[in-house]
């Protein structure tokens, strides 16, 4: 029997209903009377919105993944990592290795500032819209260490996708210590260009699947 591959963004679709919920509950006891006035006229708090903003671009790259699933491609969402309360938001196996994939719906154009290399050590920043996102990279890394321990000798990339950043017309993609950054299409493009390897893939797949359930 071949594993579900999951449902994109679920957990974080979970946490969005779980933190409204919450904020809508405090506003009633807040307003007694007039809760219900004061849920429909209030604007949802930035932290609370911003889990939502996560589910959609979650959802939408899964749904992009999920049409190039083939006999050669596989895809797993919403990941547990074990022994965390993180995820993976999703996993694509192909005959020529795995990709950890991290999406995120962030404004601004992702762009890579390298400091130092002469007379200080070199060092890479991830910036969107000026806003210092390097930790997004040192999040991929981790995860990309936790696939590798399973699944040993074969080949593991990392990838951060954003959905609906700034990306320029010509170029826009680059690499931060192998982690790619890039936006949906390029990065369908990639997968399905990975077709030479000798990776068995739904063998593969069924054993991450057995290792990260679902989220």
């Amino acid at each position: 029997m071949t594993t579900e591959p999951g449902v994109a963004g679920s957990s974080a679709r979970r946490e969005y209903e779980r933190r409204k919920a919450k904020d809508e509950e405090k506003l009633r006891e807040k307003w007694g009377p007039f809760g219900g006035l004061a849920v429909a006229l209030s604007d949802e708090r930035p932290h609370t919105k911003s889990w939502d903003r996560g589910a959609i671009g979650e959802e939408r790259l899964g749904a992009r993944l999920n049409a190039l699933a083939a006999d050669g491609l596989a895809v797993l969402h919403d990941r547990r990592i074990p022994g965390s309360k993180a995820n993976i938001d999703h996993i694509a196996i192909t005959p020529g290795g795995i990709w950890v994939i991290d999406a995120k719906r962030y404004k601004g154009r992702p762009e890579l500032k390298i400091e130092g290399g002469i007379l200080r050590p070199r060092a890479e920043k991830l910036l969107v819209g000026r806003r210092d996102c390097t930790k997004l990279v040192d999040g991929v890394l981790n995860q990309v260490d936790v696939v590798r321990d399973l699944v040993g000798d074969v080949p593991v990339t990392g990838a951060l996708c954003f959905i609906e950043a700034d990306w320029p017309l010509i170029g826009g993609a680059f690499s931060t210590r192998s982690v790619h950054v890039l936006w949906p299409k390029r990065l369908a493009k990639m997968l399905v260009e990975q077709t030479a390897g000798d990776v068995d893939v739904a063998r593969i797949r069924e054993s991450i699947a057995s290792r990260f359930k679902h989220a």
